[in-house]
């Protein structure tokens, strides 16, 4: 996939007929997110197609860049800090469709066209294990 051309951030997306590049638009959409005390937001990854939500994971201000850039999910792992990308082992690679922040500018959408299953543990949602009796 092309490097994503429109980075959407709570709604503020120009309409003009020359928009910016694209790494001037990256870095005015990482300006304005709002970063934890550990420099980091947390990414609710959803499927694009049918809206189920397949994980969340954590980016910084470079992992927010290079998911903006490369039109593949990259994230922070805070247990092995260091940058992963989706699907680097796996080849479950997730093609970005659009990356919106929250009204907040501290959450992150990011929909996406999964390959494969999206969860290390081989299900296609991590989001598989209901608490409860779910009434």
């Amino acid at each position: 996939m092309a490097p994503m051309s429109e980075v959407h951030t709570g709604g503020r997306g120009s309409s003009a007929p020359n928009p910016l590049p694209l790494t001037s638009t990256v870095d005015d959409a990482v300006v304005g997110l709002k970063f934890d005390a550990a420099g980091l937001v947390p990414a609710v990854v959803q499927d694009d197609r049918d809206g189920i939500v397949l994980m969340v994971a954590w980016m910084d201000a470079e992992a927010v860049r290079r998911t903006l850039t490369t039109g593949r999910t990259w994230f922070w792992s805070r247990s092995r800090r260091r940058y992963w990308q989706k699907g680097e082992t796996s080849g479950h690679v997730q093609h970005v469709r659009s990356v919106t922040a929250d009204c907040d500018g501290d959450t992150l959408l990011v929909r996406v066209e999964q390959v494969g299953p999206a969860c290390h543990t081989g299900t296609r949602s991590c989001f598989s294990h209901p608490l409860g009796s779910g009434s």
